[in-house]
């Protein structure tokens, strides 16, 4: 069987379908920039709007007095510790180079080198006093660091207690304003979705369904995507409860769908042949019947019998004969595919 729609109908559907998708995509755009701009209705918060200003302020002055004075402190502190260094280095060298020298001393006894190593061991006296001042430097430098790093841990543990509830204070109205924000996202996305369910039940079929159907996917990305993951979670509670009542309400529709669909086959089936087919619009018998199934009760049959006229299942007509040429053709088909004559029915 071939399907009913002509070539430039089929073309015409694709194009109405692009249609819906276009007007879906504008819908979700313009949807998505009214609900990016909702938390704005709020106003944006910090943690600074409820901290206490009178009581934290003070302490933020000696905070930062204290990490003004550690940064000043730094420099000073890196030249001491280079010059400890520097020096710590040259005692090393000289105590290596006069202990070398009086072990030469000590081999070769020689009297007349009593003056030199009295120098040389003033020279090393020297170099070990400017090595203990440059460590004497260091370590005034160390404590005027720590004196300041102290005073700002010693201000922060002040201010923490202020800061934690300030805190607590913030992220409970943060809770809140999320809550807000939900309640505006549900007052959007809810009547869409009402909306949507109305167009789907009526007027899905209607002329001007490309519109229909945009509007509907449009509502469906609403609710799936600007509002589900948003849910408040309560530990699961109402993610699950909204996934139960969702799941309830869907299935109802398709329950109850499906017990009117199998009452409005049966009252068909107990028709006459004759009005049953007159019942079936041409194109969706045609569509059926390319499925392979009987465009009355929708069981398989095989079409490809040539004995088989009537629906075993529900005795409907699938096949009859031209009153012209007597070609055996389909029930449903206005014309004869072998003589062309117009069928008439009585």
């Amino acid at each position: 069987m071939s399907t009913s729609l002509r070539l430039s109908e089929r073309w015409f559907n694709r194009g109405l379908w692009v249609i819906a998708l276009v007007f879906a995509g504008f819908l979700i755009g313009l949807g998505n920039v009214i609900v990016g701009d909702l938390p704005q209705v709020d106003g944006k918060i910090a943690i600074e709007d409820f901290i206490d200003q009178k009581a934290v302020a003070p302490l933020r002055l000696e905070r930062d007095a204290a990490i003004a004075r550690a940064e000043a402190a730094q420099p000073p502190l890196d030249q001491a510790e280079l010059r400890l260094q520097a020096t710590s280095q040259a005692y090393i060298s000289g105590r290596e180079t006069f202990d070398n020298w009086v072990a030469t001393r000590t081999a070769t006894e020689r009297p007349g080198q009593d003056v030199e190593l009295i120098a040389r061991t003033a020279r090393l006296d020297a170099l070990k006093a400017a090595e203990d001042k440059a460590r004497t430097d260091a370590e005034a430098q160390r404590q005027i660091m720590l004196d300041a790093r102290q005073a700002q841990a010693r201000a922060e543990a002040r201010m923490e207690p202020y800061s934690k509830a300030a805190r607590e204070r913030y992220e409970a109205e943060l809770r809140t304003s999320e809550l807000r924000v939900f309640g505006y996202r549900l007052a959007l996305t809810l009547p869409l979705l009402v909306i949507a369910g109305w167009l789907f039940a009526r007027k899905r079929q209607s002329k001007w369904w490309p519109f229909v159907w945009g509007f509907i996917i449009f509502a469906l990305f609403a609710f799936f995507v600007e509002l589900v993951p948003y849910l408040p979670s309560y530990g699961g509670y109402v993610r699950f409860g909204v996934g139960i009542i969702v799941t309830v309400l869907v299935g109802r529709y398709a329950i109850i769908a499906l017990n009117k669909y199998l009452a409005e086959q049966r009252l068909a089936e107990a028709q006459p042949n004759q009005a049953r087919r007159e019942t079936l619009s041409y194109d969706a018998a045609l569509a059926r019947l390319d499925k392979g199934v009987c465009p009355g009760c929708e069981r398989p049959v095989k079409l490809a019998d040539p004995t088989l006229d009537f629906c075993p299942h529900c005795g409907i007509g699938l096949f009859e004969h031209c009153h012209s040429c007597n070609a055996r053709k389909n029930a449903f088909s206005p014309y004869c595919q072998s003589c062309g004559t117009a069928v008439t029915r009585a």
